[in-house]
């Protein structure tokens, strides 16, 4: 079971104040790429897996958006860690 759960906001800064959207739409493909059980919000995505790998995951979306042209990336992170495990259905199932 996984360990932890950790919503993340990527606000890329690009130097010509191109449009975020389809940078945005490429980080989120980071975390798909990697296997890891994930829902995308408005506002954030929320990833469910080990603590490392989903840190290690973010570095990688910001390392994507530095490729892509980004002069710079602030990346909003929300972490809940249980070592005894957690899923996003554990906090949600009774909204559903």
């Amino acid at each position: 079971m996984a360990n932890s759960l950790i919503s993340v906001q990527i606000i890329p800064k690009t130097e010509k104040y191109e449009d975020v959207i389809p940078f945005v739409d490429a980080a989120i493909k980071v975390i798909d790429e990697s296997g890891i059980k994930y829902e995308v919000h408005p506002l954030e995505t929320t990833m469910e897996g080990e603590m490392s790998e989903l840190m290690n995951i973010i570095t990688k979306m910001n390392e994507k958006m530095v490729e892509l042209g980004c002069v710079n990336v602030i990346t909003q992170v929300k972490i809940l860690y249980q070592p005894s495990g957690i899923t996003m259905d554990t906090l949600t199932e009774k909204y559903r």
